[in-house]
């Protein structure tokens, strides 16, 4: 059993995070904490150029309310925001605050679907604890 259990989560739809949430909780200690993590992906710099330092701002606080929604979801949780590339934030995040199970979703379809996504893939191959894939 788990005592500190990272859940990424998107805000697309239809990407429900019930299943991870439900892994996550019957892989936990009694005591454990969860934490409902996203990572907030730069900009491209084709991009960037269009987009206001307001539009950004906004952006954050939108998926910060979001975070929350998500978060409520599973008691207990508590959600963390951070700015970079998916896979290499939800390592990172892990590593450095003493995660020990990461709960992650594999949302590749189709053919490719044989194949973990690249974020699910990345976790799985760099994180230094124990990963469960949700298909």
């Amino acid at each position: 059993m788990y005592k500190h259990i990272l859940i990424p989560v998107l805000f697309d739809e239809g990407h429900d995070p019930g299943p991870a949430y439900e892994a996550a909780q019957a892989l936990a200690d009694p005591d454990a904490t969860f934490t409902v993590f996203h990572a907030m992906e730069p900009i491209p710099n084709y991009a960037g150029v269009t987009i206001t330092k307001k539009m950004l701002d906004a952006s954050r606080v939108e998926a910060k309310k979001l975070l929350a929604e998500k978060a409520k979801a599973l008691p207990g949780s508590k959600a963390a925001l951070v700015d970079g590339y998916a896979g290499r934030a939800i390592v990172d995040y892990a590593n450095d605050h003493d995660v020990d199970c990461i709960v992650v979703a594999s949302h590749t379809e189709g053919l490719s679907g044989v194949l973990l996504g690249s974020v699910s893939a990345k976790v799985v191959r760099h994180a230094r604890c124990t990963v469960h894939v949700i298909r």
